[in-house]
Formats: C-alpha cells, structure tokens, sequence
C-alpha cells in the first residue's frame, strides 16, 4: 500500500503543492497573531478594557474546537481539496467582516468565521501532507511549521506600524486596516491551491481528492467514519491532544498578553509589537530546527525537554522581568519547536492519511479547546489583581501538563496500536 501510494505521489507536482502548501500556512497564523498588538487601541476604540478582550483572542480557539471534528466529515463529502479552499474563500470573507466600521459584533462575527476557516485547514493540512509527500513528510511539516511561526512574525510585527502609520489627512490608518492587511495574502494562496491540487489530481493518475478515498487499501468515507469515532478512545491521540492543547495556550498567551503587559511597563507600542515580533521569530527558528533536533534518542526526549524550556522562560519573566528579551528567546523556541513537533506527530503516529486525519482533528479539537483557557483566564487574573505575576502562573500549569503528556508521547507508541483499523 505505502509503495503504491509513494509512486501515486511521484507522479504528481509535488513541487507546486509544496509551494501551495506554503502559501497557505502563511496565512494560518498572521490573521490572528496581529490582534494582540492591537489590543489596546481595539479596546479603547470599542469602549471596554483590554482585560474583558481577553475573550477575542480566545474565539479562533473555540472556534477550532468546535469545527475542527466536523473538518473530516467535509474531507470525506467534498474532499480535502475543495475544503481548503472553501476554508480559504471563508477566511477572506471573515477577515473583511471583522475590520468593517460599525456594530461592535462585526469584530466578533468576523473573528469567529476567521477561527472556523482557520480550524478546516488546521485540520486538513496534516493530513494531506501525509497523503502528498511521502517520505519527505518529517521536511514538508517542518517547512509548514515554520512558515507559521514565521507569517505570525510578521502578523504581530506589521500591524502597530501600520495603525499608527499617517494617511494624507494626518490621521492614524487604525487597527481596522492593520487587520485587514492580515489577509493579504489569503487570495494568492486560494489561487494556487486550485492550480496545483487540479494538476496534481490531474496527472496523479490517482484519487487525491478525498483523504478518506477508496484507493488500494485506503478506507471508504465509511470507513473513515468509524476511525473518526474510535479515535476518541484511543490513549495515544488523547496523549497527542493534550500536547498540543498545552503547547497552544502558552503559545496564545504570550501572541495575545505579550503586548500589553509590555506596554503597562513603559514600552510604545511599535517597540511592543517588535518585541511580539521577536517571540514569533524565535518561534520560527525553533519550528525550522525541530525536524534536525529530533532525530535518535532526540525524538523520544524533545517533547520532554521543551515544556521544560517553556517553564524557564515564564519563571525567568516572573523573577528577572528586566531581561525580557531573553525570555522571549527561550520562550518563542520552544513554542515553534514544540508546534512542528505535535503536528509531525499527528502523521508519524499515523499509519495512513485517513488515521491522520482523524488523528488531527479530534487532537485540535481537544488541543484548541484547552488552548482557548489560557488567555482568557490569564485576561482574568490580570483583571483581578492588576498584576502580572500570578497570570504568569498560567503559563507554568500549561507546561506541566505538557511535561506530562510529554513523558507518555516518549514511548513511541502509534495511534491504534498494532490495531491498525477498527472491525
């Protein structure tokens, strides 16, 4: 089955997927990565707190909980490819909608389609990456990975630039067109997926439409069905959910929180947002290095090891807040190291693009569920107290749980075991 799916593979672009691939992971992070720079002008403009905003950046999160188990059940409908694009068509729509002038509950509406494009990508991308690429799976997750970090970098480090930027009336652009830049790239992405997805099932000589396609061994949509039920009982996805839930509140956290605490402590806001930037590049660097590092006994270790980096930098901001910036190194290494590590971790624990499919949307939606906790309760302490400190805690009981879960991902089991299909 592998052999034959690999010579499918072969016979496709692969080269103009890849590219595909990579235009679309650069929108999957900056259309809301931009918004916690921005969070203090949002909230001044709409009349409330930066604290009861908390809950913004938290609505992509719930979002993706929510659409994420049904991004399967679209795959299987209307396969994969059309589904990614209909997520980028949506995401379009729900990045406009939420910078138009108006009610309160555009920015609201808007950001909740944005999350629910965001979650049917989320999903699929993992596992059409295990469908197209093959061996090359570890080098096209870590690269996808990357660009994810590396696109939230620049969401974050644009969009104070923008908003302060003069127009010729000598007034501010605002955050409504600093979002709306977000999205920039969202159409050029659309595009090139249609082309390449058409020609790669063109020339495939395959079924690459449908991750859950009957083709030598694959599983029917029914089939498929049943691996997206009995994931749920399965320990080691559960163990995979956990990662990568806890991986991402920290994560959104500092996206959403970094800015304002920074700028409570004195900062402007474009330096803010550089050092929002700085996060996101590391993160980028940490995304980029994961597949080397995690090679041998690497593999095995790095999800110990990164919660554990994680923690050094939320203990180091708590007791030495004046070397930010080295915190911010650590921090943002880890996050990126440890998204490419759970999102590689979907496929390899998978043992085909179904299983993966499965795998990634029951695990986001379990993972983003617990993420969407974090910057909401961390909104809250800050609220509460009016300091930084016991928020940070937040932080550390994220890491803890990722310690744990990463401690049971070490011992290397698959998603089902050597039951690779239900009866």
């Amino acid at each position: 089955m592998n052999a034959q799916r690999d010579a499918r593979v072969s016979g496709t672009p692969w080269a103009l997927l890849f590219v595909a691939v990579c235009l679309v992971a650069v929108n999957m992070r900056m259309t809301i990565t931009g918004v916690g720079p921005l969070l203090d002008e949002i909230a001044a403009d709409q009349g409330v707190t930066p604290a009861s905003l908390g809950f913004l950046a938290s609505i992509p999160l719930l979002t993706w909980a929510v659409v994420s188990p049904a991004a399967q059940a679209l795959s299987a409908r209307i396969g994969p490819n059309a589904a990614v694009a209909g997520s980028l068509a949506a995401l379009t729509l729900g990045t406009v909608w939420r910078s138009l002038p108006g009610p309160q509950a555009n920015l609201w509406l808007g950001t909740a389609l944005v999350g629910a494009a965001l979650a049917v990508a989320n999903v699929l991308l993992p596992a059409t990456i295990k469908r197209d690429f093959g061996g090359r799976v570890p080098l096209v997750m870590g690269a996808y990975s990357t660009l994810l970090s590396g696109a939230a970098a620049v969401g974050a480090g644009m969009v104070a630039p923008i908003a302060h930027a003069s127009m010729a009336s000598g007034e501010p652009v605002g955050w409504r067109i600093a979002l709306l830049t977000t999205g920039a790239m969202v159409p050029p992405a659309l595009v090139m997926w249609v082309v390449a997805t058409r020609r790669a099932q063109h020339r495939g000589g395959g079924d690459t439409t449908s991750v859950s396609a009957t083709v030598q061994g694959e599983p029917s949509s029914g089939m498929a069905s049943r691996l997206g039920s009995r994931i749920w009982r399965d320990p080691v996805a559960w163990s995979i959910a956990v990662y990568m839930g806890t991986q991402s509140s920290t994560f959104y956290v500092w996206a959403t929180w970094l800015a304002p605490l920074d700028l409570s402590r004195g900062s402007d806001p474009v330096t803010a947002g550089l050092h929002v930037m700085v996060f996101h590049v590391c993160g980028m660097f940490g995304s980029l290095s994961a597949p080397f590092i995690s090679r041998g006994a690497m593999r095995r270790i790095l999800p110990v090891l990164l919660p554990v980096i994680a923690a050094a930098g939320a203990v180091g901001l708590i007791l030495a807040p004046a070397a930010l910036l080295a915190w911010l190194i650590l921090s943002g290494f880890s996050a990126g190291c440890a998204l490419t590590v759970s999102l590689t971790l979907m496929a390899q624990r998978s043992t085909d693009a179904a299983t993966a499919a499965a795998t990634s949307g029951m695990s986001q939606s379990v993972g983003y569920l617990i993420a969407a906790v974090g910057p909401v309760l961390f909104g809250v302490l800050y609220g509460a107290t009016g300091s930084w400190v016991p928020p940070l805690f937040v932080i550390l009981a994220g890491v803890g749980l990722q310690f744990c879960a990463g401690l049971l991902l070490a011992r290397e089991r698959m998603v089902f075991g050597s039951d690779l299909r239900p009866r």
